[in-house]
């Protein structure tokens, strides 16, 4: 190679601040104080979202307390609901403890845990109508948890037993369910973004007042799927919340690969024409507030906003991932913002409304809850040992109503 060639322009790889075996380092982030941002009028555009696509909302202080103006927005949640909204974080992570662990035992054959992820669908499930519809990926099972989905279904299908509701056409953790507002998980991400600006026009069109939320992580904004929902969604304006679960991890690919020279995920919808917001995914009422603003806005018919949740995946992608081989060991500890139910706990608590005692008897009682269910749905079969649907379930699913040659094909095979 000559000199002047290697003189010459060179690549950038972007790399994470830690490798395995060195110490968790997140100095570089810039987290701001909670309160410091106003609450924006629901009709503000790409240009005056400036701050909010690059700040941080966040609510909560380090003391546990509310504070700001998205505190003041919020109102006054009762301890009630805010202890229901615990209870969802903590049975979410329960039943994704005992599906792991039913994984681990050759139970079942695939599982992905949402672990520290829990306060971003809780919260955001909490602002929807009947009829809301959100896309989601494989990671927003505490959507389904806070929507009242029955446990029997859920597990039944990660199980694909005859609890479950798709009779075993959906890979473990795919689930659907319309009628609790979750469309058929799609296992290529970000189609999730097309999916749900093309049902929000749809009901535009039809004006029923329903709206659609499309989610994805970091990693699906380098699909092109991510590109043109936020294109079509700019052109249209849909009642259409497009969700960004920023996690820092992409299975192993380090979030600066897909966020590029960005400043921050929620930034890039402004280059759409789309308003952004971006917020601390681990404040439970930074959560409820930002959730509130954003359906009371695009229900108002003011057109889609974006939403980054600043979060982190603590857990492993997936059953079939091994963190330690491209992260820090302390990396999950060492996380900035905290763990989502420890810091609701502690201001539940600080409102006199809890308190470690009663926090240790309910995880308990979930835990109890959960293993309960799952004894019971495991006794319909599992791999270990797996039950067999009626032969009747490979002719259903299809159709309305069945034609007459699957009618004969049924009573040919007797069931």
């Amino acid at each position: 190679m000559s000199e002047k060639q290697q003189d010459g322009p060179r690549l950038t790889f972007p790399h994470p601040p830690a490798r395995p075996g060195e110490r968790a380092d997140f100095s570089s982030l810039d987290i701001p104080e909670a309160g410091a941002l106003d609450v924006p009028p629901p009709e503000i555009d790409s240009i005056a979202s400036r701050p909010y696509a690059n700040g941080m909302i966040r609510v909560l202080n380090d003391a546990g307390e509310a504070v700001g103006p998205w505190a003041d927005y919020v109102g006054q949640v009762s301890d009630e609901a805010l202890l229901d909204g615990m209870r969802d974080m903590m049975r979410t992570r329960a039943i994704d403890t005992r599906m792991l662990n039913a994984q681990r035992q050759g139970k079942t054959s695939f599982y992905l845990q949402c672990t520290g992820e829990e306060a971003i669908g809780v919260g955001f499930q909490r602002q929807l109508q009947a009829g809301d519809m959100n896309f989601p990926t494989y990671r927003q099972q505490s959507l389904l948890v806070a929507a009242g989905y029955p446990l029997e279904a859920l597990m039944g299908q990660i199980y694909s037993n005859d609890f479950d509701p798709l009779q075993g056409r959906q890979l473990p953790i795919m689930h659907s369910a319309r009628d609790y507002g979750y469309f058929s998980v799609s296992g290529n991400l970000g189609t999730q973004y097309v999916q749900a600006v093309g049902w929000a026009m749809a009901n535009a069109l039809t004006r029923n007042g329903q709206i659609a939320a499309g989610w994805i992580g970091d990693g699906a904004t380098a699909s092109n799927d991510y590109h043109s929902g936020l294109l079509t969604a700019s052109t249209y304006r849909p009642p259409v919340i497009l969700n960004i679960v920023n996690n820092q991890w992409a299975i192993s690919t380090y979030t600066g690969e897909a966020l590029g020279g960005a400043r921050t995920y929620a930034s890039r919808a402004r280059g759409y024409g789309i308003p952004a917001l971006r917020v601390d995914g681990n404040d439970y009422l930074a959560v409820l507030g930002v959730a509130k603003w954003a359906v009371a806005r695009v229900r108002a018919g003011h057109g889609p906003v974006a939403i980054e949740w600043f979060t982190y995946r603590v857990a492993a992608h997936s059953t079939s991932d091994d963190p330690s081989a491209y992260r820090p060991k302390d990396e999950a500890r060492s996380w900035p913002l905290g763990d989502p139910i420890e810091r609701l706990k502690t201001h539940l608590i600080a409102r006199g409304a809890w308190s470690e005692e009663r926090h240790a008897q309910t995880e308990a009682q979930i835990t109890d809850e959960v293993r309960t269910v799952q004894k019971e749905v495991e006794s319909h079969g599992t791999l270990v040992d797996p039950q067999p649907m009626s032969s009747a379930s490979i002719l259903k699913g299809v159709y309305a109503e069945m034609p007459p040659h699957l009618i004969r094909q049924r009573q040919d095979m007797g069931v």
